[in-house]
């Protein structure tokens, strides 16, 4: 093996990104991390008021890397979930209690996240963290991978065994590895929003189906909720242009009021939803994760809990390549990686496509059986387990990381 600068290159710092390079802290793996844009800059879209539901599973992992007890204050316990559909009968009700569970899952900011995941990921000793700087080339040869690296207006040259591609949805260092994507989009734009209601939240989670698309209020602290509207891309500039009292009411009328009257409402932002699917997710020397590998609609809150098991997974994979001598880079370990994770997503997008096409059909047959269909599963304590086993990332099986098993072990 030539000589290389690195065994790990990570293009992408972001909350992925910066897991990938804590799960790899302290070990023998040399690992270097490319970011564009600094932790701290105003326009950082990771690190935005956006919050994000953690599974069970995603729990796991940050407690095994030891990064849950900076996590643990700021994040909001869901003891419940109900789903319900807007003028219909049926609903569901979840509680952490009924599944013997402290929770269902955690909602923190994913500003918290990018305050404690880069500064961990700098902080390890086999970590470098190249910010900001910018992936411009991509050159393969047998033995390494050449990476263009832009800094301060210079472009150098970094060598590495394996270059992990982990720069969001919109990645281009994907394109320069050879890897297409399909991307489809739902016509549909989340707004999302800060809301104070006039009752506590008490831990509960709402997913609320209405004819404009799914509408989620998530429990946050301070009394907040998290309110993720999915609206037609056709109103979502007529939506976000609403004085704050006819926004809530807006809300209001398709909520309800299970909490009571809508108060406040902080800033409003909005992203245009899609499903982007890599059409492979690894090349030579190289492997895709996260949102460049596949991006889901936000309906049942999965994409980054999937984004945590690709890096739990490839995590185990090279630490356990590094243990036998192995080369990170080999097509062998990043064949393997794929086929790990392949099933994982097509269970999680398969679950999250069915749910948004099969609440947005408005034929009269449908709305009344998938409402009869709601209330059967809140009666039938087994169906609800099935149902949580895709919602907390509990089905099929998991790499040791989202097991809360150190990797140490591999």
């Amino acid at each position: 093996m030539s000589d290389v600068d690195y065994d790990v290159l990570i293009a992408g710092g972001g909350l992925v990104g910066a897991s990938l390079a804590c799960a790899l802290g302290g070990s023998r793996l040399r690992v270097g991390v490319v970011e564009p844009v600094a932790a701290t800059a105003a326009h950082q879209p990771s690190y935005d008021d956006r919050t994000t539901a953690l599974s069970p599973s995603t729990q796991r992992i940050f407690s095994a890397l030891g990064l849950w007890p900076e996590l643990r204050g700021e994040a909001t316990p869901i003891r419940e979930v109900h789903v319900s559909e807007r003028g219909r009968f049926g609903f569901v009700r979840m509680t952490a209690a009924e599944e013997g569970l402290e929770a269902l899952g955690y909602v923190i900011t994913n500003r918290r996240l990018g305050e404690v995941l880069p500064v961990q990921a700098a902080a390890q000793p086999n970590v470098d963290v190249l910010c900001p700087a910018t992936v411009r080339t991509v050159t393969v040869r047998p033995d390494a991978v050449e990476v263009g690296v832009e800094r301060d207006g210079a472009v150098n040259t970094l060598r590495g065994r394996l270059l992990v591609v982990a720069d969001g949805a919109q990645s281009r260092t994907r394109g320069l590895v050879g890897v297409d994507a399909d991307v489809r989009s739902y016509g549909q734009v989340a707004v999302i929003a800060n809301i104070t209601p006039e009752r506590d939240h008490q831990g509960r989670a709402f997913e609320r189906f209405t004819p404009d698309g799914p509408m989620a209020l998530l429990p946050s602290s301070g009394g907040r909720c998290a309110l993720i509207w999915t609206v037609p891309e056709a109103r979502a500039e007529a939506v976000l242009a609403l004085p704050d009292q006819d926004f809530l009411a807006e809300v209001q009328a398709r909520f309800g009021y299970r909490l009571g009257r809508l108060l406040k409402v902080g800033a409003r932002g909005a992203y245009p939803l899609a499903v982007t699917t890599a059409k492979r997710f690894q090349a030579q020397r190289a492997v895709v994760i996260g949102n460049a590998a596949h991006s889901l609609h936000p309906v049942a809150g999965q994409g980054f809990n999937l984004a945590l098991r690709d890096v739990a997974a490839l995590a185990e994979l090279l630490m356990a390549a590094d243990r036998a001598g192995e080369d990170p880079g080999s097509g062998t370990l990043l064949g393997r990686y794929e086929q790990m994770r392949r099933n994982d997503y097509h269970r999680v997008a398969g679950f999250t496509d069915l749910l948004v096409r099969v609440f947005s059909n408005a034929v009269p047959g449908l709305v009344q059986a998938r409402n009869l269909g709601l209330l059967a599963l809140d009666m039938f304590p087994a169906g609800k387990r099935g149902f949580l086993r895709y919602a907390m990332g509990r089905a099929g099986a998991l790499p040791r990381l989202a097991r809360g098993l150190p990797l140490e072990g591999v």
